[in-house]
């Protein structure tokens, strides 16, 4: 039986998840924050008067855009208290998903919220709470969190064969299809440079591993992964092959 702190600066929105949230049989008490400062003060509460205390808090549904500190600020300051309440973000924007999971949050629900869908989250926060000595879940080191159809799934990176700049958003190609996420390229670049992920070209990020083939055509490099045939731009064709070369010991 959870018990749970909803906080959302706009009161028709909190009061629509408080309901959803004491509908479900899995939550034994559901109250709710109008702020970021309200809720700090009442898990930092909490968490001095242990779990064991009845206004403990064992799970926070917190909004990602309120006045003062967001719902990240206040994730990042939960942080470094020694045994923080879980967190599930719940959100109208979908574009912070990959630093909400960086933040360690267990689930990312998007707004208008559904039963279903709040259920599922629910699902998450109590399998993890039945098991305390269970590390709460990082996707950000082997898998990203894509949305589709509303549900959050999981892409582990190593699927991933290589990533397509869309503006602002980025196309995760792998053996079974392709995702769209709202992480730039130069993001992905960055963080997935130790899991051998290489660009070739400003629209492409690929994985050393995953190339098949390097061709050269009047001076023109490409690389083939599965079916796909992708250029490299000139700034990158010295380096591409230095570590290919490297990697092949050659």
């Amino acid at each position: 039986m959870l018990r749970v702190l909803a906080v959302d600066d706009e009161e028709p929105a909190l009061e629509e998840l408080l309901y959803l949230l004491r509908a479900d049989p899995r939550i034994r008490s559901a109250e709710g924050a109008t702020g970021a400062t309200e809720a700090l003060r009442r898990i930092g509460s909490a968490v001095e008067a242990g779990p064991d205390d009845p206004a403990a808090i064992d799970v926070v549904f917190l909004d990602i855009h309120m006045a003062g500190l967001t719902g990240l600020d206040v994730a990042q300051l939960l942080a470094g208290f020694a045994a923080p309440p879980l967190i599930v973000f719940v959100t109208a924007h979908e574009g912070f998903a990959v630093q909400a999971f960086d933040l360690k949050a267990v689930d990312y629900v998007l707004k208008p919220v559904r039963r279903e869908r709040l259920a599922e989250a629910v699902r998450r926060v109590a399998e993890q709470v039945g098991d305390r000595s269970a590390p709460v879940l990082d996707t950000a080191g082997e898998q990203i969190p894509v949305e589709l159809g509303g549900v959050t799934r999981f892409v582990p990176i190593d699927d991933i064969a290589y990533a397509e700049a869309q503006g602002d958003y980025a196309r995760l190609h792998t053996a079974t299809g392709s995702h769209l996420v709202r992480v730039p390229l130069t993001t992905l670049e960055e963080r997935w440079r130790t899991r051998g992920f290489v660009r070739i070209h400003r629209r492409h990020l690929v994985a050393l591993g995953r190339i098949d083939e390097l061709r050269l055509d009047a001076g023109s490099m490409s690389v083939r992964i599965g079916t796909a045939e992708l250029a490299v731009s000139r700034r990158h064709t010295r380096a591409l092959r230095d570590l290919l070369m490297r990697q092949t010991g050659r």
